[in-house]
C-alpha cells in the first residue's frame, strides 16, 4: 500500500532512518522530581510500542524491537493515515476497559486470541524521527508539539491525542 507524496524534512537534525530505537523506560521513584524542567506523564497499563513508517511500510515494534504488526493490525492500518513519508512514533498499546480505565489482563487475553482485537488503542507520546530528520536532539516539548500537529485532526480512532506536557 503506497501512501502520501514526499513530505518536507522534519524540524530535527537531517539523518538517515535509524530503524528501531531502544526506548527510555519508565522508572519507579518514591516521589516525583520537582522543578520546571521536568515533564510528568501517566504510565499506562499496556505494552510499550513504536510505530515505524518507512519505505512504504508500517510496522509496530515492541520495546525490545520485536515486530508485532500482525498482533496490532488495526493500529498499523490506522498509522497509514499519518501524513509522513517516514516516522518513528513512541507510545503505548492499551486495552480500554468499559469504565474508562485500562485493563492489562484484557490486553493480554486479546493478544493471545487468534483474532486481533479492534478495541486496542495507541497512546502516542513521542516523535523520534520524521521525514528524514532525527527528532531526538530537540527538547521533548518541541517533539511533542510536532507530534500533536502531525496527528491532530486526523481520523485515527485508535490513536489518543494525549501526547502531554
Amino acid at each position: 500500500m503506497v501512501h502520501q507524496t514526499k513530505r518536507p524534512p522534519g524540524p530535527g537534525v537531517k539523518a538517515r532512518f535509524p530503524g528501531f530505537v531502544a526506548p527510555a523506560l519508565a522508572m519507579s521513584n518514591n516521589k516525583p522530581p520537582a522543578g520546571e524542567r521536568w515533564l510528568h506523564e501517566i504510565k499506562f497499563d499496556g505494552y510499550r510500542a513504536q510505530i515505524m513508517i518507512w519505505n512504504d511500510t508500517v510496522r509496530v515494534l515492541t520495546r525490545r524491537g520485536n515486530d508485532w504488526t500482525d498482533r496490532f493490525k488495526k493500529i498499523a492500518a490506522d498509522a497509514w493515515l499519518i501524513k509522513a513519508d517516514s516516522a518513528i512514533i513512541d507510545g503505548e498499546v492499551v486495552m480500554p476497559a468499559p469504565d474508562g480505565t485500562f485493563d492489562f489482563n484484557r490486553l493480554q487475553k486479546a493478544l493471545r486470541s487468534s483474532k486481533p482485537s479492534q478495541e486496542l488503542a495507541f497512546y502516542a507520546f513521542d516523535l523520534l524521527y520524521l521525514n528524514g530528520s532525527d527528532m531526538r536532539k530537540l527538547p521533548l516539548v518541541e517533539r511533542k508539539a510536532v507530534l500533536r500537529k502531525l496527528i491532530d485532526g486526523m481520523e485515527l480512532p485508535l490513536f489518543d491525542r494525549t501526547v502531554g506536557y
